[in-house]
């Protein structure tokens, strides 16, 4: 088992190209169970949860090739593959984005068995919205045994709302989008999840032969197909490893560019990051982000897309622990999710939990320690605050890390971090 080893104290100059989303990678990969003929996708992220959904894909009957450009080409051949719609439990539990198979199943091989997911541990996180969007189009579904189980002979196009406890649910409309494109008539979904990725899916499967109208609004119409045939496509930049370099740089008061960007998905970080006292200038695909020594603290609420993202929640809280003055983060998501709270304070944060609420008092200095990464992005938040601690952070566990960072200790590295991975 690997860890990253950080030494703290240096600024980051530099530039860093930005990989494509993996949010939006892995409901697209799933999707081409939908496609007949090959799919070219590029952009895809060479990450533990693109290796994890791949073999999902190969066990369904998939072919799937990298090129050395990091292009995917995916292939089903559906005819030779109709008795496969099993994704076991030891696959689906690494990862909870696994779940995206389940609705390309129902409708192009009309059964599915799907494991509950897995993934990181940060709070509840039901996937009862998925089962409801999946029956209102005419599924029968059984959960026993931890597997959710489907058949259906052809879905049927209706309406219907996917709002959720804490808001709408973005693995839920992907599901329901795919298992709609190939019903029969018109599927309305209202309270639909509005995040750039799923509306990259939505343009994916337009461009493969669906008819999906009111990508980005809360309401989705997606009138039903005979068929979808294979496409090359190019996914979106991830808006979230974007956001975590441009903390790097805030962090440790430096100065770097980041290519291939898409500023438009980011304006909730970034008005908090000037709001903070950053200097940002956005051209075209590219964002520069300079910091200095006179930040402010701050109010953070996450919300749904186009507010402030949950996955960028560790970050800001790391940032904010290095900034003078009272800092409140309220998590509107995932409630529970500040088990990277406990670890900072190992760190000498000055952090207090109250419910859904984290304050955060500014301290003159972190400290290096040993830290455990307990989610993808709480490990983010964990190396952030390694890079402007005092002395030597170790942080364990790092594999969370791997499931969404391609070469991060490397990527940091080349910006003046002294970084490395280590055996343990």
């Amino acid at each position: 088992m690997d860890k990253i080893v950080i030494e703290g104290g240096h600024r980051l100059e530099g530039t860093v190209r930005i990989n494509g989303a993996k949010n939006a990678a892995l409901p697209i990969m799933a999707a081409c169970l939908l496609l007949n003929g090959p799919s070219r996708i590029k952009g895809i992220p060479n990450i533990d949860d693109i290796h994890t959904l791949s073999k999902i894909l190969e066990n369904l009957g998939g072919q799937i090739k990298r090129n050395t450009d990091g292009t995917l080409e995916i292939t089903f051949m559906d005819r030779e593959n109709q008795d496969k719609f099993t994704a076991p439990y030891e696959l689906v539990s690494k990862m909870r984005a696994s779940i995206c198979v389940l609705g390309p199943l129902i409708t192009k091989r009309h059964k599915a068995k799907v494991s509950y997911p897995g993934g990181c541990v940060i709070g509840q996180r039901p996937v009862d919205l998925h089962i409801k969007g999946i029956k209102a189009l005419g599924a029968q579904i059984d959960t026993t045994e931890g597997y959710i189980t489907a058949s259906a002979d052809r879905l049927k196009g209706t309406e219907l709302s996917l709002k959720g406890e804490h808001g709408t649910t973005v693995l839920g409309t992907c599901n329901v989008m795919t298992a709609a494109v190939l019903a029969e008539g018109t599927t309305i979904i209202e309270d639909a999840a509005r995040e750039p990725e799923v509306q990259d899916l939505a343009r994916f499967l337009n461009k493969a032969g669906a008819k999906i109208t009111g990508i980005g609004e809360s309401t989705l119409t997606i009138e039903g197909v005979r068929e979808l045939h294979g496409v090359d496509y190019e996914i979106i930049p991830d808006r979230i490893e974007a956001g975590t370099f441009m903390i790097a740089g805030a962090i440790t008061r430096g100065n770097i560019t980041l290519e291939n960007v898409k500023s438009e998905h980011l304006t909730a970080v970034i008005d908090k990051l000037k709001e903070i006292g950053l200097e940002i200038i956005s051209v075209g695909n590219t964002v520069s982000v300079k910091g200095n020594n006179l930040y402010h603290p701050i109010d953070i609420t996450t919300m749904p897309y186009p507010g402030m993202p949950t996955d960028m929640q560790a970050q800001f809280m790391a940032l904010l622990c290095t900034v003078e003055g009272k800092s409140i983060i309220t998590e509107k998501i995932f409630p529970d999710r500040f088990m990277h709270a406990a670890e900072l304070r190992r760190m000498g944060a000055d952090i207090r939990v109250e419910g859904s609420c984290a304050v955060i008092k500014g301290v003159p200095f972190l400290s290096g320690t040993n830290v455990q990464v307990s989610d993808l992005r709480a490990g983010a938040g964990l190396v952030l605050a390694g890079l402007v601690a005092k002395d030597v952070t170790h942080v364990h566990r790092i594999y969370h890390l791997d499931r969404g960072y391609e070469r991060l200790e490397e990527r940091l590295s080349k910006l003046g971090a002294v970084v490395k991975r280590v055996d343990e």
